[in-house]
């Protein structure tokens, strides 16, 4: 078992279909096989073996997926690093997993602090000048388009993806051959995939959800990629129609985008499929989005530590607001903090067991044993699931505002706000108050061309809700902070350390 037996399948099967296009460049299977084992053949003359580390610290480029399937060819296990990591997260991550070699571009140097990567044998530059480092093409060119893939055991560990820790230090979960074959093979069975769908990919690489749902996902189905270095809504709109997207993933914050941009001038209409997940897309934008373009917004629910896909909305009737039911091979269920499952309609922590669970985190067996238990993952998001199996997310765990000792749920404000309609995008959190414990905030974008006060949204709350869940301070902003995957960052708004 290995997951790059995606590339080497769709090599032997349609040896001349376009697999990668990106910025005028198209690549073929056979052309992407070739490379990935020129890759391969050079890092085992570096001495990578199997179980070694490599680090991935690069954009949204071709090269990262020439480098993350020689990795897997070769045995070993793929480090992502995300590339707007700053130099202290680089050392971090490298040092925690005990990266042999690191892969990056040129102008991502500087964030690497060299003289503290004592594990770190190699560094290959990708993309731009290599200098006195080791240049990617010039390794391929020498290397042979023969390799002879290694054949892993189903639960060897394949990646390394590390958690974006909201305290302390972010954990490496680990995730198996297993874990990432059969969870791409269900994103792309749920989704729809077939060879010749057209995906487009601008969410970063990095991240578990472009990587295994969206990259392994096609690849599985030796459909093609469409990539991009990053989400900029022109060129995204542009490469649809130039290159005939069918399937179109994005998160919410960027449906949003489009349904507040004017995109009369692109022809999008080869786009068949549009799947969104990282959060809860508010009701009003699926609903818009459907009235605009006449399409329906397909939603998954996960987490890095279930590769990540664990419930789909929906093969057969969608549930607005819901996050749909569980995927094949995998359960779910809702239960209180002592483990015991709870009655459809009552609300706890959401649990996940099936092929799709993390082996664990990285060195880390304490974190592994909290999150784990019983072959049960412990996501710390709240929901429910009603009587027809269907799942809805509440909140996290940690997102809870605990409001003068009534439960506030984040999530409920900000689908009330989005139906104001003045607000673009809404985040609501809890700060600290000495008196309520803590009371609700809530930060918003205004829409262009409208305006609104925090009186008025104060009141409109409160003329939808009960009034202790309604914010109590309402700011007006610009843009909120967002992840590099568009997801709003709500300890940043609350002042997270």
């Amino acid at each position: 078992m290995n997951i790059a037996n995606n590339i080497t399948g769709a090599s032997l099967f349609f040896p001349d279909k376009a697999a990668l296009i990106f910025e005028g460049t198209s690549y073929t299977f056979s052309e992407l096989n070739d490379q990935v084992n020129r890759a391969a053949n050079a890092l085992r003359a570096l001495g990578v073996q199997k179980g070694d580390r490599v680090g991935l610290f690069l954009p949204n480029i071709p090269a990262f997926v020439i480098a993350y399937y020689a990795v897997e060819k070769l045995g070993g296990i793929a480090v992502s690093i995300s590339s707007a990591s700053k130099a202290r997260e680089v050392k971090y991550i490298v040092n925690d997993s005990g990266c042999k070699v690191l892969f990056t571009a040129c102008d991502l140097r500087g964030e690497i602090p060299r003289l503290e990567l004592p594990t770190v044998e190699n560094l290959i530059i990708a993309e731009g000048d290599a200098e006195n480092d080791l240049d990617l093409n010039q390794l391929m060119a020498k290397g042979s388009t023969d390799f002879q893939m290694v054949d892993m055991d189903p639960d060897d560990p394949a990646v390394i993806l590390y958690t974006s820790g909201t305290t302390g230090f972010p954990k490496g979960a680990v995730l198996t051959h297993r874990n990432i074959i059969s969870n791409s093979n269900s994103a792309a069975n749920h989704s729809g995939m077939v060879p010749e769908d057209r995906l487009q990919l601008f969410l970063p690489l990095f991240h578990v959800f472009g990587q295994n749902y969206i990259m392994n996902g096609a690849y599985s189905k030796c459909a093609a990629l469409v990539l991009h270095r990053r989400f900029e809504p022109e060129p995204v709109l542009h490469a649809i129609e130039a290159h005939r997207v069918t399937m179109f993933f994005a998160v919410p914050t960027i449906y949003i985008n489009f349904l507040n941009m004017d995109t009369s001038g692109y022809d999008i209409s080869s786009l068949r499929y549009c799947f969104t997940a990282a959060a809860t897309m508010p009701r009003e934008t699926a609903l818009q989005w459907r009235e605009k373009y006449g399409m329906a917004t397909y939603e998954g629910y996960g987490l890095t530590e279930s590769s990540p896909f664990a419930t789909y909305n929906h093969n057969y009737r969608h549930k607005h607001g819901s996050i749909g039911r569980p995927i094949e091979n995998v359960d779910v269920r809702i239960c209180d903090l002592d483990g015991n499952r709870l009655a459809p309609g009552e609300v706890g922590e959401i649990l996940i067991r099936g092929p799709n669970v993390m082996k664990g985190y990285w060195g880390n067996p304490e974190a592994t044993q909290k999150a784990i238990q019983n072959g049960w993952l412990r996501t710390g998001d709240v929901g429910m699931m009603d009587e027809e199996g269907y799942f809805f997310i509440t909140d996290r765990v940690k997102d809870m505002i605990n409001a003068a000792g009534f439960n506030v749920y984040p999530n409920e404000v900000e689908q009330v706000l989005y139906q104001h309609p003045a607000v673009q995008e809404a985040a609501v959190y809890g700060v600290a108050d000495p008196v309520r414990g803590e009371t609700v905030h809530a930060s918003i974008v205004v829409k262009e061309g409208k305006q609104v006060g925090e009186k008025e949204i104060i009141e409109f709350c409160r003329a939808n809700m009960a009034a202790y869940k309604a914010p109590k301070k309402v700011f007006i902003t610009d843009q909120l902070p967002k992840s590099a995957t568009g997801k709003i960052l709500k300890r940043v708004l609350r002042g997270d350390k």
